[in-house]
């Protein structure tokens, strides 16, 4: 099922000419949970890891970083955030365009794209396993050589997990993170230095988009704008980019 879409260029960071996408009517509305995947992953399939303080709200401890107020936050929500993580707690804001008050310390800020799918992927890879809580010791090391993005021990419990592994070392993962109503995006794609050029990063994405399809669901992903490869690759698997985003985290003052 091919997604029709419509695509102009602009001068966008560090890409020159890539699609931005975008829809109307219908269409729209069904991609606009796509504007605050974190938020609208924990009230809706991560509802049951989310932690909660009036409207702010983040993952549980070990799962991810992540945290949700609303697009227009008031000081009390700030305030709400800051008590749920306590005094020198992270916030990952991820891809909202909400800035926290003066006083929280900047951690980092990055440029990036949110990409979507714009076509089927293909049959599942016989090639390719899956991974369970067993596989957590390697997941983590492999996490720790290749920084993919944030991965914890209990980073597993957002979706289902792929990977391949060469005499019985995981050399590459990919899997599933933010889940909002409809969709699932895939994330902490990595392969190991000695295992690259052999396109396992290719064949991990198309396998975790066959079982996100298999679903019913639509995929999209989220690539640090500086990441020239891995662009490319997504978009010769069929990603198109939908929004430019920024990436920033902040620590709570203490």
């Amino acid at each position: 099922m091919a997604f029709h879409v419509r695509s102009v260029r602009l001068n966008l960071p560090a890409i020159e000419h890539r699609r931005y996408v975008y829809r109307r009517g219908i269409e729209h509305n069904a991609i606009a949970v796509l504007d605050d995947p974190v938020g609208e992953s924990l009230r809706g399939p991560h509802a049951h890891l989310a932690r909660r303080l009036g409207r702010a709200a983040t993952y549980a401890d070990g799962v991810a970083t992540f945290v949700s107020v609303p697009s227009e936050p008031s000081a009390a929500d700030w305030e709400d955030l800051a008590r749920l993580l306590g005094p020198g707690g992270f916030a990952d804001l991820f891809s909202a365009s909400v800035t926290p008050p003066g006083g929280w310390e900047p951690v980092f800020e990055l440029d990036g794209f949110q990409m979507i799918l714009d076509r089927v992927a293909p049959g599942p890879d016989p090639g390719v396993v899956e991974l369970g809580p067993a596989d957590v010791p390697d997941m983590l090391a492999l996490a720790a050589r290749t920084r993919p993005g944030p991965f914890w021990p209990r980073t597993i419990e957002l979706g289902a997990f792929y990977g391949v592994r060469s005499r019985g070392e995981l050399v590459a993962m990919a899997g599933e993170r933010l889940r909002p109503p409809g969709w699932t995006e895939i994330s902490s794609v990595c392969t190991a230095e000695e295992a690259r050029g052999q396109g396992l990063a290719a064949r991990l994405v198309r396998a975790a988009a066959d079982r996100i399809a298999g679903r019913g669901e639509r995929v999209f992903l989220h690539v640090v704008a500086a990441n020239a490869g891995a662009i490319r690759v997504y978009e010769r698997l069929g990603f198109v980019v939908r929004r430019p985003v920024r990436f920033h985290g902040y620590r709570i003052p203490s």
